[in-house]
């Protein structure tokens, strides 16, 4: 049993009190309590199960979610613990490499056991600080203009100044909050596991192989020590309320392959729809919404977990500046400027890739010419950076293409440029030796490095790793400090 490590509170004369509560400590929650602690924001985190998930799915982390864990110096650890495969194959499984010369440092992706990510995630938040508390269900929430008040399931009020819920695609701040939730509904089932197969591998990849060329729903792939990850329509299987059995895979790959391989011992078995979702607003007041609480997808591309991270990564500086009282008068509103439109790109890109995949003359037409077109390097290449999030650009305004992108890995004087952002505070990569952050030096470091790796004379980067403002002229650059840092001191 997970042990509940209890928080300590603040006492004030509001009573019991936070600066911010998280309603989940999945993968977003835990990276978004973690990024809060960065800036000494007092941090309780609620997760209502006290056991991890009982089933060890895969999942993986594309090349942005990399890059902002090596920013965090995380990249080691998660690496240590998970596996390397080439990038490429992503969008709707059509089998194309990797575009050449991809813009990072971190090119591949990295699967790993969910639990662990999650496991190694907390304990990150937790060794900065962050509170967390097993087993607590958030029942009810009411916020005024001081504060939220958070009650858990067995009657214990809470209250801090912010709520996030990161309670996942069925949460209940959500709902509290009344948020519409607009989308479809799924449509379409699927069985996903993990099993042993008792066939020969040469006769699984033949079949899977030959099967492929008509239905790209299945999936029987290799995953380690004789095992086998499994992916079949899941059409007419039992209530969906209810767990998948072994049973059910049998009949479903029976049905699509004309065999079911012999599979038995499964280490884990589930099920997932198609439903596509998006949240109306990523905030109301003092409450706002991340991660699968606020966007829901088909897993097609495995972009559900990097997505969360990312809104961690976008919202957890904001709203730790508005805490801190530096924030300048729009900047939390930004997250949800910034984030529901990569959302529903995502949205859109997960709804294409499931028509890409489904039976039918029309939507195997649509799939052939697309094969087609990727052999065209541009159009792997806007797919690819589409399913790992480095090709997300905010809109910050006019300005050069590389403004409110991502910056890569650097090379810079002192080593690695991700190495200087671990701090999670703004970074002036500076090649002219000319500029200053001036009053905003508790916010904002200063690298002046005339042999950094950079094609323009200067950038911000904001903690998340974005370009915020190129130049060279020290007045404009005040006026963005002020713009993302707020009021010097």
């Amino acid at each position: 049993m997970r042990l509940s490590r209890k928080a300590t509170p603040v006492h004030s004369a509001h009573g019991t009190e936070y600066d911010v509560i998280i309603a989940g400590c999945g993968p977003t929650g835990a990276m978004l309590a973690a990024e809060l602690r960065l800036h000494d924001v007092r941090v309780l985190v609620l997760e209502k199960d006290t056991e991890p998930a009982s089933f060890v799915r895969i999942v993986g982390l594309h090349i942005r979610s990399i890059e902002l864990m090596a920013m965090r110096g995380l990249l080691e650890r998660i690496r240590e613990r998970g596996r390397q495969r080439p990038a490429g194959a992503y969008f709707a499984a059509i089998d194309k490499p990797a575009p050449a010369n991809l813009d990072s440092a971190h090119a591949y992706l990295l699967g790993i056991p969910q639990p662990v990510i999650v496991q190694l995630l907390e304990e990150h938040a937790i060794n900065l600080g962050a509170q967390v508390r097993h087993g607590c269900a958030v029942v009810d929430v009411a916020q005024d203009d001081q504060g939220v008040t958070v009650r858990l399931a067995d009657g214990e009020q809470l209250r801090s100044r912010y709520l996030v819920g990161c309670d996942g695609a069925r949460s209940t701040v959500r709902k509290l909050l009344g948020v519409g939730f607009p989308g479809e509904p799924s449509r379409n089932e699927t069985l996903m596991g993990e099993m042993e197969a008792g066939v020969p591998p040469e006769e699984v990849a033949a079949t899977v192989s030959e099967v492929r060329e008509t239905d790209k729903r299945l999936i029987v792939a290799p995953a380690g020590a004789a095992r086998y990850r499994v992916v079949v329509p899941a059409a007419g299987v039992s209530d969906r309320a209810e767990p998948p059995t072994l049973e059910d895979f049998r009949r479903q790959l029976r049905a699509v392959a004309g065999t079911d391989f012999g599979v038995h011992s499964p280490r884990w078995l589930s099920r997932f729809g198609d439903a596509t979702r998006l949240v109306d607003q990523y905030r109301v007041g003092r409450v706002l919404l991340a991660g699968d609480a606020a966007h829901i997808h088909p897993p097609i591309g495995g972009q559900g977990l990097n997505l969360g991270v990312q809104d961690a990564f976008n919202l957890g500086w904001k709203l730790a500046a508005q805490v801190r009282g530096w924030a300048p008068q729009t900047l939390l509103d930004t997250y949800q400027a910034e984030r529901r439109p990569v959302a529903a790109d995502v949205l859109d890109n997960t709804r294409a890739q499931t028509e890409l995949l489904s039976d039918g003359s029309g939507p195997r037409a649509v799939r052939r010419l697309l094969t087609e077109l990727m052999d065209i390097d541009e159009v792997n290449r806007r797919l690819l950076e589409k399913i790992t999030g480095i090709g997300v650009r905010y809109d910050l305004g006019p300005g050069p293409d590389l403004l409110g992108r991502r910056l890569p890995d650097l090379d810079v004087t002192p080593g690695r440029l991700y190495g200087l952002l671990r701090r999670g505070r703004g970074l002036l990569l500076d090649r002219t030796e000319r500029l200053t952050v001036g009053g905003w030096s508790d916010r904002v470091d200063h690298l002046a490095d005339p042999g950094a790796a950079l094609d323009v004379p200067a950038v911000l980067l904001r903690p998340d790793g974005h370009v915020a403002w190129i130049g060279e002229d020290q007045q404009d650059l005040d006026d963005h400090l002020s713009r993302w840092f707020g009021t010097p001191t």
